[in-house]
Protein backbone atom coordinates (compact mmCIF):
# COMPACT_ATOMS: atom_id res chain seq x y z
CA UNK A 1 0.00 0.00 0.00
CA UNK A 2 1.25 3.47 -0.89
CA UNK A 3 0.13 6.71 0.75
CA UNK A 4 1.01 10.16 -0.59
CA UNK A 5 0.23 13.72 0.41
CA UNK A 6 -0.80 16.14 -2.31
CA UNK A 7 -0.64 19.93 -2.14
CA UNK A 8 -3.35 21.42 -4.34
CA UNK A 9 -3.04 25.06 -5.38
CA UNK A 10 -6.12 27.05 -6.45
CA UNK A 11 -7.34 30.60 -6.37
CA UNK A 12 -8.72 31.45 -2.92
CA UNK A 13 -12.19 32.06 -4.41
CA UNK A 14 -12.37 28.37 -5.47
CA UNK A 15 -11.19 26.79 -2.19
CA UNK A 16 -14.63 26.15 -0.71
CA UNK A 17 -15.95 24.29 -3.77
CA UNK A 18 -12.76 22.20 -4.06
CA UNK A 19 -12.80 21.34 -0.35
CA UNK A 20 -16.43 20.25 -0.67
CA UNK A 21 -15.51 18.12 -3.68
CA UNK A 22 -12.61 16.43 -1.84
CA UNK A 23 -14.75 15.79 1.24
CA UNK A 24 -17.33 13.96 -0.88
CA UNK A 25 -14.97 11.81 -2.98
CA UNK A 26 -13.77 8.37 -1.91
CA UNK A 27 -10.46 8.34 -3.83
CA UNK A 28 -8.99 11.19 -1.80
CA UNK A 29 -8.92 12.26 1.88
CA UNK A 30 -9.17 15.97 2.67
CA UNK A 31 -7.09 17.25 5.60
CA UNK A 32 -6.52 21.00 5.58
CA UNK A 33 -6.82 24.20 3.60
CA UNK A 34 -5.52 27.75 3.80
CA UNK A 35 -7.96 30.04 2.01
CA UNK A 36 -5.54 32.97 2.05
CA UNK A 37 -2.86 31.11 0.07
CA UNK A 38 -5.22 28.86 -1.90
CA UNK A 39 -3.55 25.68 -0.71
CA UNK A 40 -5.34 22.40 0.09
CA UNK A 41 -3.73 19.31 1.61
CA UNK A 42 -5.13 15.89 0.69
CA UNK A 43 -3.84 12.33 0.75
CA UNK A 44 -4.29 9.51 -1.71
CA UNK A 45 -3.71 5.77 -1.36
CA UNK A 46 -2.99 3.08 -3.89
CA UNK A 47 -1.81 -0.48 -4.24
CA UNK A 48 1.12 0.83 -6.27
CA UNK A 49 2.61 3.92 -7.86
CA UNK A 50 0.50 3.53 -11.01
CA UNK A 51 -2.77 3.77 -9.06
CA UNK A 52 -1.51 6.81 -7.15
CA UNK A 53 -0.46 8.57 -10.35
CA UNK A 54 -3.94 8.03 -11.85
CA UNK A 55 -5.48 9.66 -8.77
CA UNK A 56 -3.00 12.54 -8.85
CA UNK A 57 -3.75 13.20 -12.54
CA UNK A 58 -7.49 13.14 -11.76
CA UNK A 59 -6.91 15.87 -9.15
CA UNK A 60 -4.70 17.87 -11.53
CA UNK A 61 -7.44 17.85 -14.18
CA UNK A 62 -10.16 19.20 -11.89
CA UNK A 63 -11.62 22.58 -12.84
CA UNK A 64 -10.06 25.45 -10.87
CA UNK A 65 -7.00 23.44 -9.80
CA UNK A 66 -3.87 25.37 -10.78
CA UNK A 67 -1.42 22.68 -9.66
CA UNK A 68 -1.45 19.49 -7.63
CA UNK A 69 1.88 18.02 -6.63
CA UNK A 70 2.90 14.97 -4.62
CA UNK A 71 4.93 16.15 -1.63
CA UNK A 72 5.52 13.14 0.60
CA UNK A 73 5.03 9.46 -0.09
CA UNK A 74 5.22 6.19 1.75
CA UNK A 75 5.71 3.13 -0.43
CA UNK A 76 5.31 -0.22 1.25
CA UNK A 77 6.98 -2.08 -1.63
CA UNK A 78 10.04 0.19 -1.32
CA UNK A 79 10.30 -0.63 2.39
CA UNK A 80 10.21 -4.34 1.58
CA UNK A 81 12.90 -3.98 -1.10
CA UNK A 82 15.14 -2.03 1.29
CA UNK A 83 14.63 -4.71 3.96
CA UNK A 84 15.62 -7.44 1.49
CA UNK A 85 18.75 -5.53 0.46
CA UNK A 86 19.73 -4.95 4.08
CA UNK A 87 19.28 -8.63 4.90
CA UNK A 88 21.13 -9.88 1.81
CA UNK A 89 24.78 -10.87 2.00
CA UNK A 90 26.77 -8.20 0.13
CA UNK A 91 29.47 -10.75 -0.77
CA UNK A 92 28.47 -13.24 -3.49
CA UNK A 93 28.61 -16.85 -2.32
CA UNK A 94 31.27 -17.79 -4.88
CA UNK A 95 33.70 -15.33 -3.27
CA UNK A 96 33.37 -16.99 0.14
CA UNK A 97 34.52 -20.41 -1.07
CA UNK A 98 38.16 -21.43 -0.69
CA UNK A 99 38.24 -24.00 -3.52
CA UNK A 100 37.00 -21.84 -6.43
CA UNK A 101 39.27 -21.47 -9.46
CA UNK A 102 39.64 -17.80 -10.38
CA UNK A 103 38.75 -18.76 -13.98
CA UNK A 104 35.25 -19.67 -12.78
CA UNK A 105 34.59 -16.15 -11.46
CA UNK A 106 32.83 -13.98 -14.05
CA UNK A 107 33.11 -10.23 -13.54
CA UNK A 108 30.25 -8.17 -14.94
CA UNK A 109 31.10 -4.83 -13.36
CA UNK A 110 32.04 -3.08 -16.59
CA UNK A 111 29.17 -3.30 -19.08
CA UNK A 112 31.11 -1.39 -21.75
CA UNK A 113 33.52 -4.29 -22.12
CA UNK A 114 31.10 -7.12 -21.38
CA UNK A 115 30.60 -9.80 -23.99
CA UNK A 116 26.89 -10.61 -23.76
CA UNK A 117 27.47 -14.02 -25.37
CA UNK A 118 29.06 -15.71 -22.39
CA UNK A 119 32.36 -14.07 -21.47
CA UNK A 120 34.07 -10.88 -20.49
Amino acid sequence: MNISSIVVQALPKHIDELVEYFQNEDYVDYHFCDKDTGKIIVTIEGEGVEEEIKKLVKIQQLPNVITADMMMTYQEELDEAIKELNEANPVPEILTKEDVDVKDVVYNGDLKKKDFHGGV
